[in-house]
């Protein structure tokens, strides 16, 4: 009887160890491999989403990305060549005539000078009505020459007139000489 008991604890050592050895040997170290493998498919899961809902965008960026090439296919064709900046700068001032705007002044600035292209900074000042202000924002925006705003300063009449005093800091371009 003692020797059965002692077989059968014996048996039950061996299997314990046995299944010990399988745990830590074989169950654990598949266990960590499959999770990191989950893990991984999740992450590719969420990279393939992602990529399938940017391929939907793509036809939308194509269409921007035509468009913005049309816009600047001109670009530099709105910087010219030579400094003719006497002639724009009565550009401006007949715009301004040609918007009633009063108490007129335009002042160039020193000419800032660079690799491929150079500027002149002008500050423009004026008087009228809010809408003759912004006709003229809006024909500056359709001349055929590159002129960047800076700052746009509009202070209302003290007497509440509707008349806008406007100051406008902008930068005329042009395109510097080679050789």
């Amino acid at each position: 009887m003692f020797f059965r008991e002692r077989q059968q604890i014996t048996i039950c050592v061996v299997a314990g160890v046995v299944v010990c050895v399988f745990m830590l040997f074989w169950y654990l170290p598949l266990h960590k491999k499959i999770k990191a493998i989950r893990q991984t498919k999740a992450a590719q899961s969420v990279v393939i989403a992602k990529g399938a809902a940017d391929s939907r965008k793509l036809p939308l960026m194509k269409e921007q990305l035509l468009e913005l090439q049309a816009r600047l296919a001109n670009y530099e064709a709105n910087i010219p060549e030579q400094n003719t900046f006497g002639g724009f700068l009565g550009r401006i001032a007949d715009l301004m005539n040609e918007n009633n705007l009063t108490e007129q002044e335009i002042t160039p600035g020193e000419e800032i000078k660079a690799d491929k292209f150079n500027c002149i900074p002008v500050t423009m000042r004026c008087k009228g009505k809010l809408t003759q202000i912004f006709k003229l924002y809006r024909q500056l925006q359709r001349l055929d020459r590159l002129v960047r705003i800076e700052l746009v300063k509009l202070s209302n009449d003290s007497d509440f007139s509707g008349q806008v005093s406007m100051e406008t800091k902008a930068f005329i371009y042009y395109r510097a000489k080679t050789g």
